[in-house]
């Protein structure tokens, strides 16, 4: 993997500049003793991903854990799309302080009617202070120079002072972070980093000066790019690597499946690695290289099933077998010689502190890899992996793993959900309880570059492949809100497959990625009516969301910013969905609004169709109008009272319907190229192109609701669902309306039953798609969203929770 961002990162920590301006920015608010620094400039995505990625979620509810996360609840109440500082330091007292600094704007704090707050004004010798209390939170907060500084420790704010950050390396990281990730993390010097390896001797040890992460956080992944540098070559663990080029890794070609850890290092010049790991070690710098390591190129310590091995690639394997041929042969295993191994404790004096174990006493040679271990049983499994070709190179998850990663690297550390949880322990707590099964494979590696190291770290959770199919739940998204509107999937034209939007109760719009991922929310006045469309209103390929709210008339492109002069405001209700009609296909949209009796005709601009003669009904239109194209002819549909008005494109009357219609409470749809509805006795109505009606009796009762699409025609009465002729007798239940889908040239009908929460499938001859139902508590929405050719669902979950779900 090539790190495209890192070589922009380079530059930027490089090439900086450190000169202070007049100006305060939020960096000069940094307080002198600050440990850690938090940098986002998506503060709502920030809080969203925290809180759907499990592992977060888990540590954050942690008894250990849950005290430090609750000085950061006060960030759901800022209201900013500008970058904030999240600083953390230790007080006097061992306790910690929390500083938030952003940009001061009129509506950054806001409470919700249901939250207790009180806010109080102290008067201190040096500024005017806000103490606000927030349920069982106590912030303090004032305005300097613009800028909202905040922290839960009274002396922090009092003492806030604008000043130039000194520390010139730590201001080069702060400047090097990305302002497009979740979010930053910059380590402060002489700080003390997260311990990040399972080795008691290694975690003492100090990594380096400077540490700079920028993290991605999805529900499954936690994804860390960034870049580490010490100042002293001789007093910091990665400088070991200095002067030294990084190698591919090739552990995992010979660590079986079941490998808990292991540990990598590379070099392309042992004396060079040799000499800075004396250094560092302040060992006698005149000591005698063991020939046994002239020709290697990587050496690795493996933890396996309580057992140890380690592990050295060679260049040369002809010439390091020479210098272990005075050992003896113990037995042979499927043609692979084990012997013993006389110098077992030669890689803990060699590579201390990388290395500590020191019992290797048998070695076996695959190909151009040695493995050294006091376990003959553990180095028969090395040899049966290896020969069968299923090693942990071979597994899935290490594949999806290594996808994140670069292939070379001077040091690599690999665990799975065992090691992860040690390493989360020694970081929190031992009594540290949290799930961590589904996490088989996590890495950090460090690839040393001139005089700093670039990082990546994958921590990833592992989702078995599914046979066909089946049903995998991809992930679940909670928001802050209950949902409002049913999930539905939109085009996105960027990556040409399908992201997410949805409404909640409090009228805030998301865009959400196919991942996962929120890209957006949107305040909206009032909630969407029907579906939402997509248009392409400047005809370039880029499509924007268009609808109506009870009031307003929305267009709003992919960045979720209001496409000008959208939206459109209307003093009196819009009482049917927004339709979107496309007569020719050539992009020329009309955008028609119905209000009670009244219909309005705009263009994609936003602009009033004079020519559209049409504009008021004598009675109520009681459908969203519809449009469909019969040959050359275009037809305008919908139920005015008791009428069925059929207009052509200009809203004149094109096909004069005579006989009075007890319409039921569904749409028109075209079904075998008639107009086609229900009345509310449960008769199927159509309607000829010559305006002549044929009714025929379906016994459907009253609240009964249907689908149809030009060829396929469903319905719903009670618990009788009817596809096609082909009856479905369900369970009693309080069931949405069925709904046709037609996705890779198969078609699909879906009800759900919002009493037991499930969700029903069926193909057109009516039968259950495999491993349905399954749990959902609204309608549905499916399509192939991803570049497989699986179909996806999404649906409604907990109320505040939306479902993915993938049939495989």
């Amino acid at each position: 993997m090539k790190y495209v961002f890192a070589s922009l990162m380079i530059l930027l920590f490089f090439s900086c500049d450190s000169n202070y301006t007049k100006q305060t920015k939020l960096s000069h608010l940094i307080p002198e003793n600050t440990n850690v620094v938090l940098k986002t400039s998506n503060l709502g995505n920030l809080r969203s991903n925290f809180k759907n990625n499990d592992l977060i979620e888990a540590l954050s509810e942690n008894k250990n854990t849950k005290s430090s996360f609750k000085h950061l609840e006060f960030l759901k109440h800022l209201n900013t799309d500008n970058p904030v500082l999240i600083c953390f330091s230790s007080n006097p007292k061992d306790s910690l302080n929390v500083t938030l600094i952003t940009k001061n704007t009129p509506t950054l704090i806001k409470f919700d009617s249901l939250t207790k707050h009180k806010d109080e004004i102290l008067k201190t010798k040096y500024r005017t202070i806000h103490k606000t209390t927030v349920e069982d939170q106590i912030f303090y907060s004032t305005i300097i120079d613009s800028i909202l500084f905040a922290s839960n420790s009274k002396e922090t704010v009092e003492l806030a002072t604008p000043k130039p950050i000194t520390d010139l390396e730590f201001q080069k990281a702060l400047n090097a972070s990305s302002n497009d990730k979740t979010v930053s993390a910059i380590f402060t010097s002489n700080k003390q980093f997260p311990s990040i390896f399972q080795l008691e001797e290694l975690s003492k040890v100090k990594l380096s000066d400077y540490l700079m992460v920028d993290l991605t956080i999805s529900q499954d992944d936690v994804n860390l790019n960034g870049i580490t540098k010490a100042l002293d070559s001789t007093k910091s663990l990665i400088n070991i690597f200095k002067n030294t080029i990084p190698q591919e890794n090739k552990i995992s070609h010979v660590c079986p499946p079941g490998t808990e850890a292991f540990l990598s290092f590379t070099f392309n010049n042992y004396k060079t690695f040799h000499k800075q790991l004396e250094l560092f070690s302040k060992r006698d710098s005149i000591t005698i290289q063991n020939p046994l390591f002239e020709n290697i190129n990587e050496v690795g310590a493996i933890d396996e099933n309580d057992s140890k091995a380690i592990f050295l690639n060679s260049i040369d394997p002809t010439s390091t077998l020479e210098h272990l041929k005075e050992n003896t042969l113990v037995e042979t295993y499927r043609n692979i010689s084990i012997y013993t191994f006389g110098q077992p404790d030669v890689f803990k004096k060699e590579f201390y502190p990388l290395i500590t174990f020191d019992t290797a006493s048998n070695f076996i040679n695959l190909d151009d890899y040695f493995v050294f271990s006091d376990s003959i049983e553990l180095l028969k499994e090395f040899i049966a992996n290896y020969q069968n070709d299923h090693t942990l190179s071979s597994e899935s998850y290490y594949q999806n793993l290594t996808t994140q990663l670069s292939d070379e690297s001077s040091l690599l550390l690999y665990g799975n959900n065992k090691a992860l949880l040690s390493v989360l322990k020694q970081n929190f707590s031992e009594d540290l309880a949290i799930d961590a099964d589904n996490y088989k494979a996590s890495a950090l590696q460090f690839i040393y570059d001139t005089d700093f190291a670039h990082l990546n770290a994958v921590i990833k959770k592992h989702k078995a492949k599914q046979s066909s199919n089946d049903i995998s739940e991809e992930f679940t998204i909670t928001l802050d809100n209950d949902l409002l509107t049913t999930p539905q999937f939109v085009t996105n034209h960027i990556t040409k497959q399908k992201d997410i939007v949805v409404q909640d109760v409090k009228n805030n719009l998301y865009l959400i990625s196919n991942e996962g991922k929120i890209y957006w929310k949107k305040q909206l006045q009032g909630k969407i009516l029907g579906n939402i469309e997509q248009i392409d209103m400047y005809k370039n390929g880029r499509l924007q969301l268009a609808f109506a709210t009870p009031n307003h008339v929305y267009v709003i492109a992919r960045n979720g910013k209001d496409v000008s002069p959208f939206p459109l405001n209307f003093k009196d209700k819009i009482t049917q969905p927004l339709s979107v009609f496309d007569y020719d296909k050539k992009k020329n949209y009309r955008l028609m609004v119905t209000q009670g009796k009244e219909v309005l005709m705009y263009d994609q601009k936003g602009k009033t169709v004079n020519g559209f003669t049409f504009n008021k009904a004598k009675h109520t239109i009681y459908t969203q109008p519809q449009h469909f194209r019969i040959g050359r002819k275009d037809y305008i549909v919908f139920a005015e009272g008791t009428t069925l008005k059929i207009l052509d494109r200009v809203g004149k009357t094109r096909i004069k319907v005579n006989d009075a219609i007890n319409f039921s409470d569904n749409d028109i749809y075209l079904y075998e190229d008639k107009f086609t509805t229900t009345t509310s006795n449960g008769a199927l109505l159509q309607v000829n192109q010559s305006g002549k009606i044929n009714s025929s009796n379906l016994n459907l009762n009253e609240s009964h609701k249907i689908d149809a699409t030009s060829k396929t025609f469903v319905t719903l009465s009670e618990n009788k669902l009817n596809i096609k002729s082909h009856p479905i007798e369900l369970d009693y239940g309080e069931y949405t309306a069925p709904k046709i889908f037609y996705v890779n040239d198969k078609i699909y009908v879906s009800v759900t039953d919002l009493q037991s929460k499930k969700v029903y499938l069926f193909d057109s001859q009516g039968k259950s798609i495999p491993n349905f139902p399954i749990y959902g508590n609204s309608a549905i929405d499916l399509d192939s969203i991803d570049k497989d050719k699986n179909v996806e669902i999404v649906t409604k979950g907990d109320a505040n929770s939306l479902i993915i779900y993938k049939i495989n």
